[in-house]
């Protein structure tokens, strides 16, 4: 075995070794027998480009594009040309996949599913990692920088897997490195001769230097006993030092040792505001829903779709939940006396195509959710969420719901909730800054029960306490975002919703952040209108007696509950939501055709000339607009490569036979280019050129060889008889209609040769290597040209040399 084969399938069992670290990630070890098989087929493809001594950026572009070939083959192959050829289609299928694996991840405890979106992620992943290890480790030479990418990768896993990551995977990771640095070594010391070899060359050094000999050279036992020993301090001495946090082992083994169920059986979300902040600063107000309900105001129909009830003073997070199949009607909702007035209403949503996550917009409390697919309930948070490959694009589901209206005498009066619930919700990291909690018992001072706390709280967030909305704020929800934001007074719904509940937590009131968006913009005809604009966060507070109750502490933004104002009338606080219902309304003041009905309209089966106003063609765009340059350009790549020999081929032909007709080109320079055609034409159709022949015996020996008959032949040896003037006659006579000849030539070539040698001669013809020809003989051209020329200069520059302090005359 050769030096650079070791050195391959060290970096290959390298990566698959950094690999290791994903398997807690994920049930089952399937995808990780699949990522072997594939990365094999990459790296044996860097190593058969190698052995044709290609360029290395070469190397790593055929690996690229074998790697791409084969996630092509196993996951999208219906999405392919011919079932292989990764196309629009295929990558098209890809980014939907990537996308349903993010919200895998975003869904599911650990170990998780392996879905489909999951899979791809993790082996194209493992492909991308061993492509740029075999890149840097095997094609550059460069072993110990390739230790960056598998440290990436076990990173990476360690830190998705918390509590799950172990110090084995470390340690097959740390010896995939190890392996590599060795095989680099050996392979290098072997370019040195016996240099360093044992002091007796002719007895030791040809033993020391064999692959095959029973020991290794002294200087590669010191690089073993280097690296061995580097690997045990790496691992002793953040256990001898346990002060020094955030070493390599930091994290492995301090979960919270809850583990998670079955696939579905457990819900544990990531913080679903990532791109709350991103929604709200959207320069237009892009519809994600469309709803008619028969609440007769919609001013405090809010759509809830998750709710945050974990603060561990880096960030609020969902719990992790069971979840069950969606009962119907769903369970009571938690606390709520049936002394509290409420009215039962239901409410009619459509999603847009390309709103796809995976919580279900709904009303809160709702009672029934009537939805098609697979979705699941979780009863603490009463949340909607979707089973694998499920999600909210183009759902359209019902939802019946209470509207719930305690009076604030109720509130006041609230005996005290449960230990447990109050336990539990009131929980707050041991970091937080002391000045949280003072600040919350300055603005309640004289409240008499929580209910005048929370209000007060409110109250100060949006009236006395002279905060500013601003969407433009650096985002964050950990205990310096929190009071950072109590000094500066400046932020969007997640600073006031976040810093509320945490204030009330510190006040004995259990508390949570409920997300999803405000209750839109209605429309003309009785529909409601709910855009990117409309997404946010807000408090939800329990008392006993009315359950989990919503309060608004964000300035200018949705409705303050009635229940939280004094002498207001049930109709008077809709007026701060005029800010967000305007801007609601500004993409619809563009004109459209009358006819267009959007798709959420004809799901709700209400289609009217009004409603097509300024909806019609937002819904249904998709994606982000600055992605589509880069689909096109990598798709139009993809496709247009491969061709390239075909067309290239095809212009050449047109050059040559274009002048048909005309007098613009010398008649013998068109015979002899249709000569030319016809010479590469044979030569696509396996019949390599003879430069020994004359034309005639040319015509008679690609006669025989591509066996044409009748017309066909009769025009090769016509060319061949008007070339054979145009070299040897006085008065080249007139060479007839060339191209026409060329074309029965092709068709009798054609008609003569096998599916797979027509195949060939179309996309792969032989004669396109004169391309390469050209840019040869262009290089050397170029090559002599600047060399004589920089042999010149030099010369001259040594006839004269410079003196910097010559006169001039």
């Amino acid at each position: 075995m050769s030096s650079r084969v070791r050195l391959a399938l060290s970096a290959y069992t390298a990566t698959l070794l950094a690999a290791g670290a994903l398997l807690p990630l994920l049930e089952g070890v399937g995808w990780l027998a699949q990522a072997a098989l594939l990365l094999g087929v990459q790296s044996g493809a860097g190593e058969l480009a190698r052995r044709a001594t290609l360029a290395r950026p070469l190397t790593a572009l055929i690996q690229t594009v074998v790697g791409l070939t084969v996630l092509t083959w196993v996951f999208a192959p219906e999405y392919a040309l011919l079932g292989l050829v990764p196309g629009p289609g295929s990558l098209q299928y890809f980014g939907e996949l990537l996308t349903s694996g993010g919200q895998d991840i975003s869904r599911y405890a650990i170990p998780a599913p392996s879905t489909d979106g999951i899979e791809l992620m993790v082996i194209g992943g493992v492909l991308v990692i061993g492509l740029l290890v075999d890149t840097i480790a095997v094609t550059f030479r460069s072993a110990a920088a390739a230790g960056l990418p598998l440290l990436a990768l076990y990173s990476i896993a360690a830190g998705l897997a918390g509590g799950g990551a172990s110090a084995l995977w470390f340690l097959l990771a740390a010896s995939g490195y190890l392996l590599l640095l060795l095989a680099e070594g050996r392979e290098q010391l072997s370019r040195w001769g016996r240099i360093f070899t044992a002091p007796d060359p002719a007895a030791r050094g040809r033993k020391a230097l064999d692959p095959g000999g029973r020991a290794p050279a002294p200087a590669l036992r010191t690089g073993g006993r280097i690296g061995v020993l580097a690997l045990g301090v790496a691992l002793a001495v953040p256990a001898a030092l346990p002060a020094l946090d955030g070493g390599v082992l930091s994290g492995i083994g301090t979960g919270d040792g809850s583990g998670g169920g079955g696939a579905g059986g457990t819900i544990s979300a990531v913080n679903p505001l990532v791109s709350l902040q991103d929604n709200l600063n959207q320069p237009t107000n892009r519809e994600v829903l469309r709803y008619r309900t028969e609440a007769g105001s919609t001013d405090g129909l809010y759509l809830r779709i998750v709710a945050l009830d974990q603060f561990d003073g880096t960030s609020w997070r969902s719990s992790k939940r069971r979840v069950v199949d969606v009962p119907a009607p769903l369970p009571e909702p938690q606390g709520l006396n049936p002394a509290v007035e409420r009215k039962e209403i239901r409410t009619s949503i459509s999603a847009a195509e390309y709103y796809q996550q995976s919580w279900l917009p709904m009303p809160y409390p709702a009672t029934r959710v009537e939805v098609n697919g697979g979705w699941r309930f979780e009863p603490e948070g009463r949340t909607v969420v979707a089973d694998p490959g499920e999600d909210t694009g183009g759902a359209r589901y019902s939802v019946t719901s209470l509207l719930v209206n305690p009076t604030p005498q109720q509130l006041a009066e609230a005996p005290r909730p449960p230990e447990a619930l109050r336990r539990e919700y009131t929980k707050v990291p041991q970091n937080l800054p002391a000045e949280v909690e003072e600040t919350a018992r300055r603005v309640t001072r004289g409240a008499a029960n929580d209910h005048e706390r929370a209000v007060r709280l409110q109250e100060w967030f949006t009236q006395d306490g002279g905060f500013v909305y601003d969407t433009q704020v650096r985002s964050g929800t950990g205990v310096n975002a929190i009071t950072r934001f109590l000094r500066q007074k400046q932020g969007f719904c997640i600073h006031f919703s976040f810093s509320m509940a945490t204030m009330a937590r510190t006040l004995g009131i259990p508390a949570r952040v409920a997300v999803g968006f405000t209750s839109g913009t209605p429309r003309s005809d009785n529909t409601v209108s709910v855009g990117q604009r409309d997404a946010h966060a807000w408090p939800e507070l329990y008392f006993e007696g009315v359950g989990w109750t919503r309060f608004e502490p964000t300035p200018s933004r949705g409705s303050q509950p009635p229940y939280t104002l004094d002498d207001t009338a049930p109709g008077g606080p809709s007026a701060p939501s005029a800010q967000p219902s305007a801007a609601s309304q500004a993409p619809a003041a563009a004109p459209s055709a009358s006819d267009t009905c959007p798709p959420e309209l004809r799901r709700l089966g209400e289609c009217s000339a009004s409603a097509a106003t300024g909806t019609g063609g937002s819904v249904d765009a998709g994606g982000s607009w600055a992605a589509v340059p880069l689909i096109v350009l990598g798709a139009s790549a993809v496709v247009v490569l491969p061709l390239l020999p075909l067309l290239w081929r095809l212009r050449t032909t047109a050059r040559r036979l274009r002048s048909r007709g005309s007098g613009a080109q010398d008649p013998a320079a068109r015979t002899l280019a249709a000569w030319l055609e016809i010479s590469d034409l044979a030569w696509d159709h396996g019949i390599l050129p003879d430069a020994s022949l004359t034309p005639r015996g040319t015509a008679e020996r690609v006669v025989r060889l591509g066996k044409l008959e009748g017309a066909a032949a009769e025009a090769v040896h016509r060319v061949a008889t008007a070339v054979e003037q145009v070299l040897y006659a006085p008065l080249p006579g007139p060479a007839g209609d060339l191209a026409e000849d060329v074309r029965r030539i092709r068709d009798g070539l054609r008609a003569a040769a096998g599916r797979g040698t027509r195949l060939r001669a179309l996309l792969l013809p032989r004669s396109a290597v004169r391309v390469v020809w050209a840019a040869s003989a262009a290089y050397t051209s170029l090559a002599e040209r600047w060399g004589g020329r920089w042999s010149h200069w030099s010369a001259t520059l040594r006839r004269r040399p410079f003196h910097p302090f010559r006169q001039r005359g």
